[in-house]
């Protein structure tokens, strides 16, 4: 093999846009479904992710994250894992909340997000805990999978923001120079040896709009 073709890879995706994302809501662990626009943009990056032709699809178990990945699964041929260490950042009291009710209720937390710190926001979770979670069920895949792999990973948008920057070594207070995830976009991860590398980021068809948690 050559050392390109026994790299293991990562591809982190974003679910569809739900009901929540059209209309502004921070979702975290709340279950939303996808919306006619998401469904369509998974059956959409299923088509572009299948001549990648990947090894394992491991999913949240959130639905919408779930919904997404089994169309991918279904155009690739494969069953797909469920595994809750890649839900979404626990919110907590933010979760259904607007951008603007979350700065009038919770002032102070809401200006620390806003600065780049990794501040626990309504008595949930922080980047970093997300990210190390996640980062656990990837590396169980990946030596299951071995050398060459593609591991195709359905996520979320802060999860696949707190994922990328912990196999990248950033310090979570600068993962916001990280662009958020899009809906049924992709970052492309490799182990080039001497650690992860993002080869790709954000990447796949454009969506309808740009909606989300951490939309720019």
């Amino acid at each position: 093999m050559t050392q390109m073709q026994q790299m293991q890879q990562v591809l982190l995706l974003r679910h569809g846009r739900t009901e929540w994302n059209a209309t502004g809501r921070f979702q975290g662990q709340t279950e939303s479904q996808l919306d006619v626009i998401g469904r369509a943009q998974a059956e959409a990056v299923a088509v572009a992710i299948a001549p990648m032709k990947p090894d394992a699809i491991v999913s949240s178990d959130l639905s919408r994250a779930v919904d997404t990945a089994k169309l991918v699964g279904a155009e690739c041929g494969l069953e797909v894992a469920v595994d809750p260490r890649l839900r979404e950042i626990n919110l907590g009291a933010w979760e259904g909340l607007t951008r603007a009710e979350a700065r009038a209720q919770f002032t102070e937390e809401y200006a620390r997000w806003q600065t780049g710190e990794d501040a626990r926001r309504g008595g949930g979770e922080t980047y970093a805990e997300v990210g190390a979670r996640c980062l656990e069920c990837i590396e169980e895949w990946e030596a299951r999978l071995g050398p060459g792999s593609l591991l195709v990973a359905v996520t979320h948008g802060s999860a696949a923001r707190a994922t990328i920057g912990t196999m990248v070594g950033m310090h979570p207070d600068t993962w916001w120079r990280l662009a958020p995830l899009s809906n049924c976009r992709w970052s492309l991860l490799a182990n080039i040896g001497r650690g992860w590398r993002i080869e790709e980021h954000n990447a796949g068809s454009p969506p309808e709009e740009e909606t989300g948690d951490d939309a720019r």
